[in-house]
């Protein structure tokens, strides 16, 4: 049954990790897949972040988009926005001649078969089976469309994903996987017959995982370095499969070089010989076929705030010309090996614009979805000169205050970990350098971090009745501090928890930002801000004791301006000084937060101009610090 040709099987396995997977090889299973690491959930803190949990991941694998295809939870109610990305099911549809491809899909969870039932989808496909829970089921119905020699084959199991409730280390969990490796490999037998019978036939096996899991087994749906872990093993010699055999990844950003759950949409079509036109393709990966590798294409705003700037890496044959898309416009041509591009945006008025990047060279071709908080050049306030009690421009080393009234240095004389970074968040002729605080590095107790101690502070202050600290803010290319229980950007309380006496900001998973006062029992909060991850965003925070109110503020320059605002109590208020020993940055108030919070990463934080007053800045003035792109220095 069936034609000659190429044929694709492509197999998604709920809850089989990267080294489950090569435990069971290691023992013989699957010896004919070549295995490497991969990664999916997109990249946390831009617009392609997305759950790494299934619904997400099988819309990815059906699309090779990631959040833009509209799918963000698991749940009988999410659908596909096709509109905007077409599933590869229904770009086959587009072929007809000689003949029109053959599709079918057999489903193991409620939320893939969900999303198969759409009433989009389902007319894509020649078959549909609902195996929900069955994989006996799902080894049965889909050998049954190999041997009908369906051209395209996609299988879900799940029976790792049940059995991982009781542990990664449990024998329930460990005979899920041997069992689901044989039901591939009785899929495996059955090409193998029909390659037997017609070796016209070329068929690609592809096998991947819909995300990684925890040490308990559990799906967290968090951009954590387990949950981004998955596979893709091939039949084939893939040359754009990086790390084939290779160990996981010890960190998110090792593991970003890896192939990802985009690749393989493009990377079936590019087998079936339906891939569009290299500057037609919307898809975030690529085709593993490919000789040449764009990888890792990022869109970040330009320190104007009117531009943005496009970079990603190259591998393979690198020695062809680069080619940018806006739109589905070509708007540069770039020497061979380019990996950067700044776009001058033109805009009307200030606001947020998005755009849909795409890069190509040779025969690869990856997009980006990018926006931006578009700003005209703006000026900075002189009023902020008014009340300021202490300023840090933070661009040499060791770091000074402006005006005398306080100092700055490493919580411990022997964990030294500031440095400067030479890409500071401001404009030519102000760019200078940034201080980089780095957890990593600690002294023997865990101690690490920098601490500011003012002569007098102005949380305690009696004279004080309202104060602002603001300061520019970037975190590393994947919020990774964010995981856990997330990481401490400024504080001067223990913050293990927040009730404790004391202001913090706190960094957290989706790279949110947190403010947080606490009186040793009650606690304000104020949640929910975004940041662009590896991006600069100006982050204050506005404590007006006469009125009892903490206002926050993010302005970022992807997603904009974001305020927020807790009540207080006279408690909370008489608190504010928390440990009183000062004001820890990528730390707390006591410099052991992370030997504290073991689950809680350590990381690098980068600051810059940071400064306290002595009144509640108002919006626009937070705003022309933010729009400027000068630093307060300019003022003096």
């Amino acid at each position: 049954a069936g034609r000659s040709g190429p044929k694709v099987l492509l197999v998604q396995v709920d809850g089989m990790t990267y080294a489950a997977l090569r435990e069971a090889q290691a023992g013989g299973a699957l010896a004919s897949l070549r295995a490497a690491p991969a990664w999916t959930g997109g990249i946390a803190g831009t617009p392609s972040a997305q759950p790494t949990t299934t619904g997400p991941a099988v819309a990815t694998l059906l699309t090779g988009t990631w959040a833009r295809h509209g799918v963000g939870f698991d749940t009988a109610d999410q659908r596909i926005d096709t509109a905007r990305t077409p599933t590869l099911l229904a770009q086959l549809r587009l072929r007809t001649q000689p003949y029109a491809y053959r599709t079918g899909l057999v489903t193991g969870s409620a939320v893939a078969a969900s999303l198969g039932a759409a009433a989009d989808v389902a007319p894509t496909l020649d078959a549909r089976v609902d195996c929900t829970g069955d994989d006996a089921c799902v080894t049965a119905r889909t050998r049954q469309l190999i041997e009908a020699g369906t051209d395209l084959t996609l299988a879900e199991y799940t029976g790792p994903a049940r059995a991982a409730t009781d542990g990664l280390a449990g024998s329930a969990y460990r005979a899920s996987v041997g069992a689901t490796a044989a039901g591939v490999q009785q899929l495996l037998d059955a090409i193998a017959r029909r390659q037997a019978n017609d070796p016209q036939e070329d068929w690609l096996v592809l096998l991947t995982a819909d995300h990684g899991l925890d040490a308990f087994g559990t799906a967290t749906g968090s951009q954590s370095l387990a949950d981004k872990t998955v596979f893709i093993a091939s039949n084939k010699t893939l040359p754009s499969l990086p790390a084939v055999n290779d160990a996981p990844p010890a960190d998110v950003a090792t593991l970003l070089q890896a192939a990802a759950a985009t690749d393989l949409a493009p990377t079936v079509l590019q087998h079936l010989g339906a891939l569009p036109a290299l500057d037609k393709r919307g898809y975030d990966g690529i085709a593993l076929q490919a000789a040449t590798a764009v990888r890792n294409l990022r869109a970040t705003a330009g320190a104007d705030k009117a531009s943005l700037v496009l970079s990603w890496t190259m591998a393979g044959s690198t020695q062809v010309p680069v080619k940018v898309y806006r739109d589905g416009t070509l708007i540069a041509t770039l020497p061979a090996a380019s990996t950067r591009y700044t776009d001058a945006i033109q805009a009307a008025a200030d606001g947020l614009y998005a755009y849909r990047y795409t890069v190509v060279a040779g025969d690869s071709a990856t997009g980006v979805q990018a926006q931006i908080n578009y700003v005209k050049p703006a000026t900075l306030s002189t009023a902020l000169l008014q009340g300021l009690a202490a300023y840090y421009p933070l661009n040499a080393l060791p770091t000074t205050d402006a005006l005398g009234a306080s100092t700055m240095a490493p919580w411990a004389s022997d964990a030294a970990a500031g440095s400067l970074v030479s890409d500071d968040p401001f404009v030519a002729p102000y760019k200078g350098k940034a201080l980089r605080v780095d957890s990593t590095i600690k002294n023997a107790s865990g101690m690490s971090g920098y601490r500011l101690l003012q002569g007098t502070d102005v949380a305690t202050d009696s004279s004080v009745t309202a104060y602002t600290l603001g300061f520019w803010l970037r975190t590393d290319a994947s919020c990774s501090q964010g995981v856990s229980n997330g990481g401490t950007v400024i504080g001067n309380k223990n913050y293990t928890t927040g009730a404790n006496a004391g202001l913090a900001i706190g960094l957290f998973s989706g790279c949110e930002i947190r403010f947080n006062v606490g009186a040793g029992g009650s606690r304000a909060d104020s949640n929910g801000y975004k940041l662009s991850a590896g991006q600069w965003a100006y982050v204050a925070v506005v404590i007006d004791k006469a009125n009892l109110r903490m206002t926050g503020y993010v302005l970022d320059p992807a997603l904009g301006t974001q305020t927020g605002s807790a009540t207080l109590t006279t408690a909370l208020v008489a608190q504010l000084g928390g440990l009183k020993n000062g004001i820890g940055f990528n730390e707390d108030g006591t410099g052991l937060y992370y030997q504290r919070e073991t689950s809680s990463p350590r990381g690098a934080m980068d600051f810059d101009d940071f400064a306290i007053w002595r009144r509640a800045l108002t919006a626009d003035e937070i705003a022309s610090l933010f729009k400027s792109a000068q630093p307060l220095s300019t003022l003096r």
